[in-house]
């Protein structure tokens, strides 16, 4: 049944770092994932994923994924956990814990572990949880990209809600939401038990039958994060560009090079929000982009201009490791490159009427753009970190146009971007 596995410490960094290039930005914390996973293989734990065709069909699935913001905690925050004598009871078997819980309620076993999303926290949050509790780990999940709500993913685009869940926080406080009113009723619920937990808890949510799971499943994507690690390893030891060598695996493209001159956020609602912007250097100087972030990198502006916004995938890397940056960690000064891939690559669901993507009437180019997004992402929910106005053209199409004529939308890319590359004056782009 093992179609792929993580067994030295290099499988594991490798495999972080493919975590983190498809994370976008969010995808939970890489040191903690890189911790679990060397800890489990010190334990003896088997780490791996099979394909989705060899679990049976009456097999039931879940879904263990961290929930909550993905911004630094802050000082303020760390004294009113101190000041309610809050200790960590849980330490990394809260996951664990919560599948265990959730079985329980449900008065049935799981026979299958499915990852939530590619992120460098909680892609290896499920490979540890099937690992440590002997159910097999699927190779795929439910978004094909990092997202920050289940409202983008592949289960909430098909009508599978992610209740009954259940919670655990580190402090030993355990939920178990039986029902929702709708489907952004439950995010909401699971992001204020994260809230009073004072930033994240650990949550088993869409139990359903594998025979369900394998129709929405983005599949392979943990073999991909493999993939994506290597050959930025290889292409470091050989002395090629490490984000080219990232980009090509991905069937995506590099779309800009810049240093990082600021970043506004805030942490708000479960979430962090905000905006990096970055100046253009070599071929790209004089140009600026900008990308706002909700836990990840959703919508971009290349010199004021609305360029890509998700589904498609805008991918900030440090230019010399070609590793994923963070929008926890990017700071000021950082030197990078913007990577994308075409939402549709990433996640076959992700357009298309033959893949069953929503429709939208929605005015707002944000909603009309991305689909995916189009429940949370909307521009009424941005503030002063980003001017909503810029995501609309005087006739409210400006996105539209741009997705439809840009890169990304017409499969004509490479073409597209070599002009954008050797005209360095052109308004129309941006990375996620």
């Amino acid at each position: 049944m093992p179609r792929g596995s993580l067994k030295t410490i290099q499988d594991c960094e490798d495999f972080i770092q493919g975590c983190l290039f498809l994370g976008t930005g969010g995808g939970g914390s890489p040191e903690m994932g890189m911790r679990i996973l060397k800890k489990a293989l010190e334990d003896g734990i088997s780490l791996g994923w099979v394909d989705a065709d060899d679990i049976p069909d009456d097999a039931w699935s879940v879904n263990p994924c961290g929930t909550g913001s993905v911004a630094p905690v802050s000082e303020e925050t760390l004294k009113e956990i101190e000041a309610m004598g809050l200790v960590d009871v849980m330490g990394d078997d809260a996951l664990i814990e919560a599948v265990k819980e959730l079985e329980n309620y449900l008065g049935r076993s799981f026979g299958c572990v499915v990852a939530f999303e590619p992120g460098a926290g909680n892609t290896p949050d499920a490979l540890v949880v099937g690992g440590r509790l002997g159910i097999p780990v699927v190779d795929g999940d439910y978004a094909g990209r990092a997202v920050p709500e289940d409202l983008q993913s592949t289960t909430h685009l098909h009508g599978k809600h992610p209740w009954p869940f259940a919670a655990v926080d580190g402090w030993g406080n355990i939920t178990i939401v039986k029902n929702c009113a709708n489907p952004r009723m439950g995010e909401r619920l699971g992001k204020h038990l994260a809230l009073a937990a004072f930033g994240g808890a650990s949550t088993a949510i869409t139990p359903i039958p594998a025979s369900e799971m394998k129709q929405v499943l983005v599949r392979s994507t943990l073999s991909k994060c493999l993939a994506i690690g290597r050959a930025i390893r290889q292409a470091l030891n050989s002395g090629a560009d490490p984000v080219d060598a990232a980009t090509k695996v991905v069937g995506g493209w590099r779309l800009f090079e810049g240093v990082v001159t600021g970043k506004d956020w805030e942490d708000r609602d479960g979430y962090m929000f905000g905006t990096t912007h970055v100046g253009g250097t070599g071929e790209y100087e004089g140009q600026t982009l900008d990308v706002w972030f909700k836990n990840e990198n959703h919508v971009s502006w290349l010199n004021g201009e609305p360029w890509i916004c998700s589904p498609d995938a805008v991918i900030l890397a440090h230019r010399d490791s070609g590793e994923g940056a963070t929008n926890a960690g990017i700071k000021e000064g950082d030197e990078g490159c913007g990577g994308g891939s075409d939402g549709a690559e990433l996640c076959p669901f992700a357009r298309g009427g033959e893949r069953n993507r929503p429709t939208t009437s929605a005015p707002s180019a944000m909603e009309g753009a991305a689909a995916l997004s189009r429940e949370s992402l909307a521009p009424d929910r941005m503030r002063q970190d980003s001017d909503p106005s810029l995501l609309r053209g005087s006739d409210n199409t400006s996105s539209q146009r741009v997705l439809q004529d840009g890169p990304f939308r017409r499969r004509r890319g490479a073409m597209a971007l070599h002009n954008a590359r050797t005209q360095p004056t052109r308004s129309s782009e941006s990375c996620h």
